[in-house]
């Protein structure tokens, strides 16, 4: 489905991503993961056509991001970490501006803008303006531009940042079900979300590409993956020479426990063997029973920080200005001017549906842009 080769951006000296390669496979969920600075969402705007690469090339479903943009571009369906919206429009309005930026036919826009709305479940909103939505339901608007002309692939960077814990669960409910008739890319550093949702991980740091694989077989790579600790009652020299009659062990460590003649042992195994059967009949044998008995799974945030360790850029942005970014910023502060003004003239009849959490995000940055709206 996609297809990225050696694919290299640099910003002056700096390279943001140093010749990454990797495909994508129809009907999966694929989890981009990388700290901040590592490169995902420079990876994701060269993906989406938004900047272009020093090198390497892009292709989706057999067209090529620089050659053939416009074919490329119909394949994606793109989320990006600030949903695009129009906060004086109504939800209704957005999705048909939406649609018709998507070329979508007149006879099947206004069916599918309802199919759509009812997926996201934003159906009771349409009326809404844009303005006057929760942040989760501003997300689910920028989720169905994105689904708006079911798209091949649809990407998402960051879905969940800034919502509470009943709207990110209901975001991700949403990305599952994407599944069954969409690719999905989502780009994010948060390691719950990723293990919550994905099928596969692409682990990325200082813009390479340094593990890929479903989050199971991930703790392969990770050390510590095939630990036991044990918590053994009986002499120190016995429990250890019971054990070392046990094949597959590579090293052991034992130390004394809080608990009168008790040791808390830990032990390293070959990969991929089970040794917990042989372990208890030995220590049955010796006569040291076992009180306590843990096998180790490594959690996919193990993972991350053994395979990210070192990564110099954690402390930078992972999204560095690219050429086009400055004009954004211009239509950021343009919409915000617009916001101010907006507010100013709400009505009383309005105001009543006006949410408090807007309230103050239009006094907030009332007070940041010096009243701008008046």
């Amino acid at each position: 489905m996609i297809e990225v080769t050696n694919l290299v951006k640099r910003y002056g000296d700096h390279t943001a991503v140093d010749h990454l390669s990797f495909k994508i496979e129809k009907g999966k969920i694929y989890g981009f993961l990388g700290p901040n600075g590592a490169g995902k969402s420079t990876t994701m705007n060269i993906i989406t056509g938004y900047i272009a690469s020093t090198e390497g090339k892009v292709v989706i479903d057999g067209h090529d991001i620089l050659e053939e943009p416009e074919q490329a571009k119909k394949c994606i369906g793109y989320l990006p970490e600030q949903p695009p919206l129009y906060f004086d429009m109504t939800v209704l309005e957005y999705m048909k501006f939406a649609a018709d930026l998507k070329k979508i036919p007149k006879s099947k826009k206004m069916s599918m803008i309802q199919e759509v709305m009812d997926m996201v479940k934003i159906s009771d909103m349409k009326n809404r303006l844009i303005k006057n939505l929760s942040k989760g339901y501003r997300q689910r608007v920028g989720l169905a531009q994105a689904v708006l002309g079911y798209p091949e692939v649809i990407i998402l960077d960051e879905p969940t940042v800034g919502l509470d814990p009943k709207q990110i669960i209901e975001i991700r409910s949403l990305i599952k079900d994407l599944k069954e008739k969409h690719t999905v890319i989502l780009s994010s550093h948060i390691l719950s979300e990723v293990s919550a949702v994905c099928d596969y991980v692409l682990i990325i740091s200082h813009g390479k590409l340094v593990a890929s694989d479903t989050p199971e077989n991930l703790g392969r790579l990770a050390e510590g993956s095939n630990n036991l600790s044990m918590l053994i009652k009986g002499e120190k020299n016995v429990i250890r020479e019971g054990l070392d009659k046990v094949e597959g062990i590579k090293d052991i460590s034992l130390e004394e426990s809080s608990e009168e003649n008790t040791w808390r042992v830990k032990i390293s195994t070959e990969e991929n063997m089970d040794i917990r059967e042989k372990i208890f009949y030995s220590m049955a044998y010796v006569q040291c029973p076992i009180l306590e008995m843990q096998s180790k799974k490594v959690s996919l945030e193990e993972i991350f920080l053994e395979l990210t360790e070192g990564d110099g850029n954690s402390a930078e942005k992972d999204e560095e200005k690219a050429p086009g970014q400055e004009n954004q910023d211009v239509t950021d502060s343009a919409e915000v001017h617009d916001v101010n003004e907006t507010a100013s003239e709400i009505s009383e009849e309005d105001s009543g549906d006006f949410q408090e959490e807007d309230r103050d995000m239009v006094n907030a940055e009332n007070t940041e842009n010096g009243e701008k709206g008046e």
